[in-house]
């Protein structure tokens, strides 16, 4: 009896350590990797605001679909949410889909064998089973996840999928709506899982951008983030081609900077570097030389400019003011754009809600209004529109 009863404690206990971490440990994790840094609310003059609330405002990365919060209310927690993308007056904001992230995450060496923290993330989050061993399924609940968040919203958030979906956000913003829309991207082409026909079942899904690869080699080619340096596979060509050809957008962030030169030879369509900062401004490995972002610029593709310190050297608003000057001076006003990276597992200095003190800052730095005007959404909406069918 005394044993039985010993037994029982232990199990006792160890269904509540269960029940602790899957309460408490996956919101403290996301809680401590997408941080905002404590910080007096940004001084935003009745001129800013004014221009602030007439512009077109587009994002080109945001990773909130990685992370389990309903973001179709306010979070006191992480970077993006419906809620606070209407408060900062996004008009278009790509969420993109993490599938594979390795351990011991860095800029420089990422081994293709290395653990996936992404398993453990959605185990902890207790996604669907099929999720913990394939990379498609992954992608296909994420999407889901937006979809959901889409019917909750009561028309906040309306999911885009054509060139007739935005022109409709547009209208209805045009005409006082508070609404926002949402793009599906990937971040990195693991999902195809090496078969192109996969391609298929992430558009139908809903995914309009797809970038080729993340922080891992894949059967695309290579990362930036490793030492082998690879260029494009048979397949990563296939895949290139096969986005060229349909009304998808094709991304080159975090690819080798022989992928993207790979891609740029293949293709005659606007090419998006979603995420970046500019490396004559932040000399880091996150960041590709400004030769490659020229040829991208030349593409009538854009530049996204990232929120966060490794991209910027500066995170605070006049830091990314001053990487977008500079990257206007090295590509010029119509291939610059913004790519916050929000809740992608890195620190910032605002969220999403506090846009207004980037158009203080990027009027601070000297930028006119027509150049703000396309770096916060007009560049990006005229890709889009180039783009999607």
């Amino acid at each position: 009896m005394r044993l039985k009863k010993i037994l029982a404690s232990i199990v006792a206990l160890a269904l509540a350590g269960l029940i602790g971490f899957f309460l408490f440990v996956p919101a403290y994790v996301e809680k401590a990797r997408n941080a905002v840094k404590p910080h007096d609310p940004y001084p935003v003059s009745a001129r800013a605001q004014s221009l602030h609330d007439s512009l077109i405002i587009g994002d080109w990365h945001a990773d909130p679909l990685l992370w389990n919060r309903d973001l179709s209310k306010r979070a006191s927690r992480g970077q993006v949410d419906v809620p606070r993308l209407l408060e900062g007056n996004v008009a278009l904001q790509v969420f993109t889909a993490v599938t594979k992230s390795p351990k011991g995450l860095n800029y420089e060496n990422n081994d293709a064998d290395a653990f996936d923290n992404i398993t453990l993330l959605a185990f902890g989050q207790l996604w669907p089973p099929r999720t913990w061993t394939s990379l498609l399924e992954r992608a296909l609940f994420q999407a889901d996840k937006l979809h959901r968040v889409e019917a909750a919203s009561g028309g906040a958030l309306r999911i885009i999928r054509s060139r007739d979906d935005l022109e409709e956000v547009l209208a209805r913003r045009a005409q006082g709506e508070k609404v926002v829309g949402g793009l599906l991207g990937i971040e990195g082409a693991h999902p195809l899982e090496g078969k192109l026909e996969n391609l298929d079942k992430l558009e139908d899904a809903g995914y309009r951008l797809i970038a080729l690869q993340h922080f891992f080699d894949n059967e695309l080619g290579g990362t930036l983030h490793s030492n082998a340096r690879l260029g494009l596979t048979d397949f990563g060509r296939a895949v290139v081609q096969e986005v060229a050809k349909r009304g998808l957008v094709l991304d080159v962030a975090h690819s080798s900077e022989q992928v993207v030169a790979e891609v740029l030879d293949m293709v005659d369509i606007p090419v998006v570097l979603s995420h970046t900062g500019l490396r004559s401004h932040c000399e880091t490995r996150r960041n590709i030389p400004d030769a490659l972002v020229r040829r991208i610029a030349a593409t009538g593709g854009v530049i996204g400019i990232g929120y966060w310190q490794e991209v910027t050297c500066d995170d605070s608003p006049a830091g990314i003011a001053a990487t977008v000057k500079a990257a206007i001076a090295a590509v010029g006003e119509d291939a610059v754009s913004l790519g916050s990276d929000f809740d992608g597992s890195v620190v910032m200095a605002l969220d999403t809600a506090e846009l207004a003190a980037i158009t203080q800052a990027l009027l601070d730095a000297g930028l006119s209004d027509t150049q703000i005007r396309k770096v916060m959404g007009e560049n990006m909406l005229r890709v889009l529109r180039a783009r999607l069918k």
